[in-house]
Parts: structure tokens; C-alpha cells; sequence
């Protein structure tokens, strides 16, 4: 197992079960730059640890499932399935907040980490974001 593959492993464990901010923050690099479906384009380590705090709040409690898990080089990749319950406020971009929905949610999606001197330098998250918002039920009746 490579640096990549390590680091990626360890920001999962920090994601999911108990989030743990501080270590989610010690593997990104002061720099680093991450996209996320529903936060777009984020700059530094301080607006990604952001990011992710609103994510654990409003689901807590979240398990990964790896699929398919791969390291080539610097970069290592997982597909797998996000799941757990919303029973944290869910704040959007835009700096509006809903309360919690109660629902469970599955949702399978793919991320990438390129790593270099041991953090991440470069942040990708894909997922329907329609779907989560679907099972979330925050999409408007047909």
C-alpha cells in the first residue's frame, strides 16, 4: 500500500463513525483544492474542512462501503457507497439551513485523492446530487 492509498484510508476513517475535524484537516495541505458536486470549486484547507463539517453534522453517524478501491502513482480512488442518517441541520451554499429530515440515505459516489509529501493536494467527489436530495425528500413532488 502506497502513501496515497494510506492517506485516503485514513480520511474515510476520519469521515465516517465518529468525524474527527482535526485529523480530516491534518491531511489536507494548506493549499490543497477539492470538488464536491454540491460545493463546487473549494480553495484551502480551511474551506474544505468547511465543507466537510457541515456534511458530519448533518449526517453524524455516516458508513462508507468500498466497492472498488485503486492507487496509481499519488492518487488513489474509491467507489463506494455513502450511508447513514440525517439528524444534523443541512446547510447549503448559499447559507441556508434546514433542519434535519430524519431519512436515511444511500448514495453511491466516487472520490479521488492525489496526495503529495503525505496530505492531499487535490480533492475530488462525485455523486448524484439530485438523488441525495431525493432520498432526503427535499425535491418537489412530480
Amino acid at each position: 500500500m502506497g502513501e496515497a492509498r494510506e492517506v485516503m484510508d485514513r480520511l474515510t476513517e476520519a469521515l465516517t463513525t465518529k468525524p474527527d475535524l482535526e485529523a480530516i484537516a491534518d491531511l489536507f495541505a494548506e493549499d490543497a483544492v477539492a470538488v464536491t458536486p454540491d460545493g463546487g470549486e473549494m480553495e484551502g484547507r480551511e474551506a474544505i474542512v468547511a465543507y466537510w463539517r457541515t456534511m458530519t453534522e448533518a449526517i453524524p453517524e455516516a458508513t462508507f462501503t468500498t466497492l472498488y478501491s485503486f492507487e496509481t502513482d499519488d492518487t488513489a480512488i474509491d467507489e463506494g457507497v455513502f450511508s447513514g442518517r440525517n439528524t444534523g441541520p443541512i446547510q447549503f451554499p448559499t447559507g441556508e439551513t434546514l433542519p434535519a429530515t430524519g431519512k436515511e440515505i444511500r448514495i453511491r459516489g466516487v472520490d479521488l485523492a492525489q496526495v503529495a509529501d503525505g496530505r492531499i493536494v487535490s480533492y475530488r467527489l462525485y455523486f448524484d446530487q439530485m438523488e441525495f436530495l431525493g432520498q432526503l425528500g427535499l425535491l418537489p413532488e412530480a
